[in-house]
């Protein structure tokens, strides 16, 4: 099935606040939250109907070289799905976003919480960084015969741990789940100090990626000619 050329762009992000910084005119946007079966349905429902399918949103970093705030444009997924992004749109991206690292994604719909982890996948699938929905996306695309493209900001390094709350924040909704959280901080209170540094983190992530969002006016469309 080809794509369809006056569709619009069907974005895939994992919460509810980075769908909010790229939703407008001809765009699509499905958070999937901490629910992979119901993003799984969603795209396909979603995918005869639209032009392309972009991976958006936070990621945590695999290659030391990578700060808080960089952004990753992916060239290809691996993980529990193996796919090339279109050659175009990372051209395009890249001219919006010159200082974004080209590279690839792992997905696997598990976060990399431990740099053990994250040191793991950097020597086997020589990643840039990951995220929990990239590998969806690539597979409902590449089923479909849809252009796909990753465009991640580093939200956490690969040299550091995240603690245990931040693997239960994400509500099925792409919400924040605040009452995992509280119960995560209860179980474990030595982990506020660096749940405090975390989030911290994740902010500055966020403003990076609201920054540049705003250059891509004009650049998520794919370009059909």
């Amino acid at each position: 099935m080809g794509y369809v050329k006056n569709g619009p762009v069907l974005v895939v992000t994992g919460t509810l606040r980075e769908a909010a910084l790229i939703s407008g005119e001809g765009i699509e946007v499905l958070a999937g939250g901490s629910d992979p079966q119901r993003l799984q349905a969603e795209l396909e429902a979603m995918a005869p109907y639209v032009a392309g399918i972009i991976s958006f949103g936070m990621c945590g970093a695999i290659d030391h070289t990578l700060k808080l705030g960089d952004f990753v444009i992916g060239k290809r997924v691996s993980g529990a799905f193996h796919a090339k992004c279109d050659e175009r749109w990372v051209s395009a991206l890249k001219q919006a976003l010159p200082l974004a690292w080209c590279g690839s994604i792992y997905a696997d719909g598990h976060m990399l919480a431990l740099q053990r982890d994250k040191a793991v996948q950097a020597w086997m699938s020589a990643a840039l960084a990951a995220d929990m929905e990239s590998h969806l996306a690539a597979r409902v695309a590449a089923e479909h015969d849809l252009p796909f493209v990753v465009l991640r900001c580093v939200s956490d390094r690969a040299e550091v741990d995240l603690p245990p709350a931040v693997t239960v924040m994400m509500a099925p909704d792409g919400g924040v789940d605040v009452g995992a959280v509280a119960r995560s901080v209860w179980e474990q209170p030595a982990q506020l100090r660096e749940l405090a540094g975390t989030l911290a983190g994740f902010a500055k992530a966020f403003q990076m990626l609201s920054s540049g969002t705003k250059k891509l006016r004009g650049r998520l469309a794919f370009d059909q000619r």
